[in-house]
């Protein structure tokens, strides 16, 4: 794409925001999926996964949906139920209502893998993202949050909050 205008170069003010954010981006999934890797083998997607299936209905959420709730793509995600699977923690079974579609169904040995990564993991989320922070600053960190979302995510595809976990009718 030619751009034929004078880009609107970033001020030092805007610059400095700018290399704040890229640095955060790097470090804090590299240090949230570090602490899961050492204290329970489990990367952040994994994790993630894991989680987002303990909350649906009989813990059985359809491949796609999965994807919506994990904030990832289908590849990517059917890669790490495959590791999960081999681990033992999930399996893959027949959508009953979709003969095309897949579902992930969370076995008792996932569920203890959630249930014993979950509270190191909540731990270092707190530390690192909501301990050095005010009520104030969370306030607006969901403001700048769904700012750029907005932009980045106009169709609401990604999950924004809990309110938009699984419900029942989407699950199967």
């Amino acid at each position: 794409m030619i751009h034929e205008e004078e880009p609107r170069w970033l001020n030092d003010r805007e610059r400095g925001a700018w290399m704040r954010l890229v640095a955060v981006l790097e470090l804090l999934p590299s240090t949230i999926d570090a602490q899961l890797r050492h204290d329970s083998g489990l990367t952040y997607t994994e994790y993630y996964a894991l989680a987002m299936i303990s909350e649906t209905p009989q813990r059985r959420v359809q491949m796609k949906r999965l994807a919506t709730l994990t904030n990832t793509t289908l590849p990517r995600l059917s890669r790490v139920i495959s590791g999960l699977e081999k681990a033992g923690f999930v399996a893959r079974e027949p959508n009953e209502h979709d003969a095309r579609a897949t579902d992930v169904v969370l076995n008792d040995a996932g569920m203890a893998a959630l249930v014993a990564a979950a509270p190191g993991h909540v731990t270092k989320v707190r530390e690192l993202v909501f301990d050095p922070l005010t009520e104030k600053q969370i306030d607006g960190l969901i403001r700048l949050s769904d700012a750029w979302l907005d932009v980045l995510d106009p169709e609401r595809k990604m999950v924004r909050s809990a309110e938009a976990w699984p419900d029942k009718e989407s699950c199967s």
